[in-house]
């Protein structure tokens, strides 16, 4: 007896393997694009992570002038090295939670104040972190009576989102470095449209600490873009085991060698 499958034992068959041809093609072309934009957006990571080194670890360069501020895109100053002159405004320092300190220490705030410029205009500056039970003691603490020289990087402002809880103006804490609303709060103007990070100091072991500037970006795309490939080979074969498993069990195991 034949153990091949008829002519239309077979077309029955592939009729049943319709749908799952179409589910099996349209999701592997889904996963396959989503593996391919992965790709893209390590290149583009990769691309910003060079820029953001580049900038950072470049010679300082003086900050923009007062007159170019309006015109100031984040793209363009982002994360770049500047030197600043100035004196701090203590008494009008706020604390911008984060949760997590350098080494590990916990949470914490970080210490922003305004500097007033020799032009005077001010300039928000992030002057380093503090633990929490250090933080209320340390607020209006006078670190550098007088003119102040420091170098920094300069960072856009940090925007909200839903899950952003609100500001306490009143009690100087707040969850993001946006300097038009500490501005706001002081009646400070004119107010750079950017903050400036303070760069850490080797060897300082007092508070506030600076050098707090997030530099090492997560970059997992292309983990993120095997995961998808993979996906879509194993789709592929789930779907080549079933197309057998269903001939199998049409009349006696087709496909295969016929046999009398």
């Amino acid at each position: 007896m034949a153990l091949a499958a008829s002519a239309d034992q077979r077309t029955s068959v592939w009729r049943q393997l319709l749908w799952p041809f179409l589910f099996t093609l349209v999701s592997g072309a889904i996963l396959v694009s989503l593996g391919a934009w992965q790709l893209h957006r390590l290149a583009w990571k990769e691309g910003l992570l060079a820029q953001i080194a580049a900038r950072a670890d470049a010679p300082v360069v003086a900050p923009p002038d007062v007159a170019d501020w309006p015109k100031l895109k984040p793209i363009d100053y982002d994360y770049r090295h500047v030197t600043l002159v100035g004196r701090f405004v203590y008494d009008d320092t706020v604390l911008v939670f984060t949760p997590a300190g350098p080494q590990e220490v916990g949470p914490g705030y970080l210490f922003l104040t305004p500097l007033r410029l020799a032009s005077g205009a001010y300039v928000i500056v992030n002057r380093g972190f503090v633990p929490a039970a250090l933080a209320a003691k340390l607020r209006h603490q006078t670190n550098a009576p007088g003119e102040t020289h420091f170098t920094g990087l300069m960072r856009p402002p940090q925007g909200r989102n839903a899950f952003t809880p609100p500001d306490h103006p009143d009690k100087g804490t707040y969850f993001t470095r946006d300097p038009a609303v500490i501005a706001g709060y002081f009646h400070l103007s004119p107010m750079a449209p950017f903050t400036v990070d303070v760069d850490a100091v080797p060897g300082a072991t007092g508070w506030p600490r600076g050098g707090t500037t997030e530099r090492d970006l997560p970059n997992n795309h292309f983990n993120y873009a095997l995961t998808w490939f993979g996906l879509a080979v194993g789709l592929l074969g789930v779907f080549v085991s079933f197309v057998f498993r269903k001939f199998a069990e049409a009349r006696g195991g087709w496909p295969g060698p016929q046999q009398d």
